[in-house]
């Protein structure tokens, strides 16, 4: 599985973006996948992940409420859509893949596919 992420830019706070991340394969059999992020000098973060079917999802606590993930496996694709943004939002933003089966509690080491990730920058 190879993965590509885009929608990344430069905005200001109180915007919205929506990150996409295009994957050469996805289906049922992928298993989970997320978004992670990483600022500045800070470790990669979890931030949003759902299971196979997409029902399932998780949310950290400093993202709820403002991100919300989904995923088309008709068209290959993750999506992250994050509204009001803030400044502490900025980072790099990475799609990652786990191969089923996989759980929802994971971290970033039990993905085994990622993407080169897409900047997001908030001021």
């Amino acid at each position: 599985v190879q993965l590509v992420e885009s929608g990344g830019g430069s905005v200001q706070a109180g915007g919205s973006l929506r990150l996409s991340c295009a994957a050469s394969q996805l289906s049922y059999s992928t298993g989970c996948m997320g978004w992670f992020r990483q600022g500045a000098g800070k470790e990669r973060e979890r931030i949003a992940t759902l299971n196979t079917g997409g029902l399932d999802i998780y949310y950290a606590e400093s993202v709820k409420g403002g991100f919300g993930i989904t995923r088309d496996n008709a068209n290959s694709t993750l999506y992250l859509q994050i509204v009001s943004l803030k400044p502490e939002d900025t980072g790099m933003y990475y799609c990652a893949a786990w191969r089923a089966p996989c759980s929802l509690s994971g971290v970033a080491a039990d993905y085994n596919y990622w993407g080169q990730g897409t900047q997001v920058t908030v001021s």
